[in-house]
C-alpha cells in the first residue's frame, strides 16, 4: 500500500506558522511514503517567500520524508513584469525544484507532476502538446501494475465551487486525451482552496476513468468557504482512501475518509450501491 500526503496552495508570505508547524506534526504521525505539494508556494513569488518554503521543504526531507512538487500561478511573479516575462520561475527552481515535471516511483503508485503555470496568464494555467506527449511516454515506461497519479496545480476540469463554476486548464481537450490514453488512475491538484473528491466522467463525458482528487489550502490565512486542510491518500491496488484533514484550531484532524473502489472504467464509494459518476437517489 503507498501512502500520501497531498498538499497544496501554502501561499508563504500569507501563511499561518502555527498551521505550518501543524502540518509538520501531522505528516510526522502519518508517515506517508511521499508528500505531494500541487503548487502555489508562495503568495507573490519574493524571494523571502521561497526561502520561507525551502526552509519548509528543508525541515521535511531533514524528517525523511520524500517531495514531489509543481509550482503555481502564485509562483510566478505578477508585478515584476520584467523577470514575469524573462524568468518566470527562476526563484522556483533555485528553492524549490529544477524540474518543473519531477516524477516519482513508490511501492504501488507511478507519481508524475505537470507544470501548468504561465506567463501569459494571471491566474489560469495551461498544458501544451510536449506536456502531453511526456505523459504518455513516462506513464508508458512504467509499472503498468502501479496506480498512476498526475499532479498539476491547476485543475484540469471545471469544477463548481459554491454557486461559481471554476474555468478548466487552457487547452483541457489535450490534457483529456492524454490522461484516457496513458490510463491515468488519478489526478492531484489544488489552486481553489477546495477539498473535493469527483470521478472524472462525470466531469467530462469523454475523460478516462480517473478519480480527481481537490486539495484545499493547507497554511494560507485566505481561506474561502473551507477550514485549511490537506489530504492524506491510500492506495491499495484499485481501492483508495482518500481522508481530509482539517484544521480545527489546534490540529489537524480527520474529518472525511472515504474509500473509493474501481471497476472497470468507473470508481464506486465502498460500501454504497452506486458509481462516483451516478446521482444520488
Amino acid at each position: 500500500m503507498a501512502r500520501l500526503v497531498h498538499l497544496s496552495d501554502l501561499h508563504f508570505g500569507a501563511h499561518d506558522p502555527v498551521l505550518v508547524e501543524a502540518v509538520e506534526r501531522k505528516i510526522d504521525e502519518i508517515a506517508p511514503e511521499l508528500v505531494v505539494i500541487s503548487g502555489d508556494f508562495t503568495q507573490r513569488a519574493r524571494t523571502e517567500q521561497f526561502q520561507e518554503a525551502c526552509r519548509f521543504l528543508e525541515r521535511l526531507r531533514d524528517a525523511g520524508h520524500e517531495v514531489l512538487a509543481v509550482p503555481g500561478n502564485h509562483d510566478v511573479p505578477l508585478y515584476d513584469v520584467l523577470r514575469r516575462f524573462l524568468s518566470p520561475l527562476t526563484r522556483y527552481m533555485r528553492y524549490i525544484d529544477d524540474t518543473l515535471c519531477p516524477m516519482q516511483e513508490i511501492p504501488g503508485a507511478t507519481v508524475l507532476g505537470i507544470n501548468t503555470a504561465r506567463s501569459l496568464t494571471f491566474k489560469d494555467g495551461r498544458i501544451n502538446e510536449d506536456q502531453v506527449r511526456f505523459i504518455q511516454e513516462t506513464f508508458e515506461r512504467s509499472d503498468p501494475n502501479s496506480t498512476r497519479i498526475l499532479v498539476t496545480h491547476h485543475p484540469l476540469f471545471a469544477l463548481q465551487i459554491g454557486e461559481s463554476v471554476t474555468r478548466a486548464v487552457g487547452r483541457s481537450e489535450l490534457a483529456l486525451d492524454a490522461i484516457g490514453d496513458a490510463g491515468v488512475d488519478m489526478l492531484l491538484a489544488g489552486h481553489n482552496h477546495d477539498a473535493s473528491v469527483h470521478s472524472a466522467r462525470d466531469l467530462v463525458t469523454r475523460a478516462g476513468p480517473a478519480l480527481v482528487v481537490q486539495a484545499g489550502t493547507a497554511t494560507s490565512t485566505r481561506v474561502r468557504e473551507q477550514s485549511q486542510s490537506f489530504n492524506r491518500i491510500e492506495v491499495d491496488g484499485p481501492a483508495i482512501t482518500v481522508t481530509v484533514e482539517s484544521w480545527n484550531g489546534s490540529d489537524f484532524a480527520a474529518q472525511d475518509a472515504q474509500r473509493y473502489e474501481r471497476e472497470d472504467d468507473h470508481w464506486r464509494i465502498a460500501g454504497a450501491d452506486k458509481r462516483l459518476d451516478e446521482p444520488a437517489h
